[in-house]
């Protein structure tokens, strides 16, 4: 009953083009929808559930075209390079659920030498984070990167401030770092990450990719079993 009365409003709202009902018609919904309510929430959470099995379909068909840009840009900063597969993430520094999972993705990289682990700096959280970020940028080894890339993470609040003294803790100037921010390259490598993102459904951080597979949020167990999967594929095809 709940589906038919709703499933008939949206058909007669789809067959005229714009939001009219007939108003005997608009009033028995109106009336059965006060008296459950409860019927919004099911179909909000269909909706929601449709819209995330497409964004993750837009995203699974993007990888391949995409993955020359998505592994292997000469322009992020990469973690064990010769690792037999590859993670891409997108993240932003002040993203708290990046910060959530930012312990265990460079736990990952200590200990999964075989695992290659790429950065894509998705700024979407403004100035600070593009500061941040470009401070990053900055850092010339794996070992320095995770270094920086770590205190950034732990930092909160983590403003203009908070990256001045990580970089002097890192003996890496300020000054360098806000050209950094503000040199055009790198303006374009933000421009692209973005690009890609959006080409692949990606709206949000933190969100990865592994292989065929694309995991958003901060998901340790998810992310860990997408990359126990592409080693097993990763394995069957050498």
């Amino acid at each position: 009953m709940r589906l038919l009365i709703i499933g008939a409003l949206a058909l007669t709202l789809a067959a005229c083009g714009q939001p009219r009902v007939e108003p005997e018609f608009g009033a028995k919904v109106r009336a059965y929808l006060l008296e459950n309510p409860e019927v919004l929430v099911e179909v909000s959470q269909a909706l929601e559930a449709k819209q995330q099995a497409q964004r993750a379909e837009k995203a699974k068909a993007s990888i391949g075209p995409n993955r020359a840009k998505l592994e292997r840009d000469g322009r992020d900063h990469v973690l064990n390079p010769d690792g037999d597969i590859t993670v891409v993430q997108f993240f932003d520094y002040n993203c708290g659920y990046c910060k959530v999972i930012a312990p265990e993705i460079l736990e990952m990289a200590r200990t999964r030498p075989n695992v290659r682990f790429v950065f894509k700096d998705m700024v979407i959280f403004g100035a600070s984070s593009e500061y941040a970020a470009a401070a990053a940028s900055l850092a010339r080894t794996p070992a320095q990167f995770t270094s920086i890339h770590n205190a950034l993470m732990t930092a909160k609040p983590l403003n203009e401030a908070a990256v001045d003294r990580i970089l002097m803790a890192h003996g890496v100037s300020p000054a360098a770092a806000r050209a950094a921010m503000a040199d055009g390259k790198r303006q374009t490598y933000l421009r692209d990450v973005q690009t890609l993102a959006h080409d692949m459904g990606i709206d949000g951080t933190p969100a990865f990719v592994v292989g065929e597979a694309v995991v958003h949020g901060a998901d340790p167990d998810s992310l860990k079993a997408a990359i126990a999967a592409e080693l097993r594929r990763k394995n069957k095809t050498t």
